[in-house]
């Protein structure tokens, strides 16, 4: 038995591989059986990756925070690259779960074409609740609690494997800050794809191939299942959990210094908060998808 697994599985192609049963989860996989984001690029290799992980500011900070010799979970890692970025040139045990299969074994592909001893992948439902408990310093959940049935039910799920004074970051859609893409979504269906592409920051400015456009798009406006939130509910969820708040994107006070997103913050007042997702609207975490981020450390 792997020691950060508490039930019986299967390994599949290097995986470990537990049954889809939820309706509800079977529904997201089938959406990304056939368009795995991110997918990987013929030229992709390590060195592609570390650039990428590097350019992106939250992951390069999440990497220098975690250290070394550290057990570290991402959540609805998708294809892996960022899993694969957090490995590459450390000696920490990184764990990356995933529903699709068919995302994982693109994942494992790349790993076993580069020899990445310190990653593993299970194929498994949140839900299933596999996890080994108080094993992980470090939860990465970024994107993927907003496309589950119940958000907050897999949230106290996945607290359960963090260790006492772990970290966890949460990134959930915002129920304010992602008003402009939900006005794109209904656009969308009206005036259809090419005219997505005029509107849509992410497809105008950015460099993408047809499939990577074909990804995105598929992800911000055609997902089966999405629900929105907001900084008070997460904090709701952080206190219920017995999880101290550290820090938010965007703050949730008036201090907008996101250098440092693992040094503890205030958590403001109600009113500085909905200031600030308000001004996502207008900001590129609006025009990006409406992503906001929090940060807390269990007690």
């Amino acid at each position: 038995m792997a020691d950060f697994l508490k039930k019986k599985y299967n390994i599949i192609d290097n995986i470990y591989t537990f049954e889809i049963k939820d309706s509800s989860t079977k529904k997201v996989t089938e959406f990304y059986k056939f368009s795995p984001f991110p997918n990987y690029k013929e030229t992709d290799n390590k060195s592609t990756i570390l650039d990428k992980g590097n350019k992106n500011l939250l992951a390069a900070q999440f990497k220098k925070f975690v250290g070394y010799k550290k057990n570290v979970l991402e959540v609805g890692c998708g294809t892996g690259q960022l899993s694969i970025f957090f490995s590459i040139g450390t000696n920490n045990n990184i764990i990356a779960l995933d529903p699709t299969i068919q995302s994982l074994k693109l994942a494992e592909k790349f790993t076993s074409k580069y020899d990445l001893k310190n990653l593993k992948f299970i194929n498994a439902d949140i839900f299933d609740d596999v996890l080994q408990k108080d094993y992980f310093d470090f939860v990465w959940c970024n994107g993927v609690l907003h496309h589950t049935k119940n958000p907050y039910a897999a949230f106290e799920i996945l607290i359960k494997s963090l260790k006492k004074n772990g970290y966890v970051l949460i990134g959930l859609y915002n129920k304010i800050g992602r008003l402009r893409t939900i006005v794109r979504k209904y656009l969308y269906k009206i005036f259809g794809e090419k005219f997505l592409i005029k509107v849509d920051p992410t497809l105008r400015n950015l460099k993408l191939d047809k499939e990577e456009q074909k990804a995105w798009i598929r992800d911000q406006y055609i997902h089966p299942i999405e629900s929105l939130h907001t900084l008070d509910e997460v904090m709701r969820w952080f206190k219920k959990n017995n999880i101290e708040f550290v820090s938010s994107i965007p703050s949730s006070d008036y201090d907008y210094d996101y250098e440092d997103i693992f040094s503890p913050k205030s958590p403001g007042t109600f009113f500085s908060r909905m200031l600030n997702q308000f001004i996502m609207i207008f900001n590129s975490l609006g025009s990006d998808g409406g992503l906001f981020v929090v940060v807390g450390k269990k007690k």
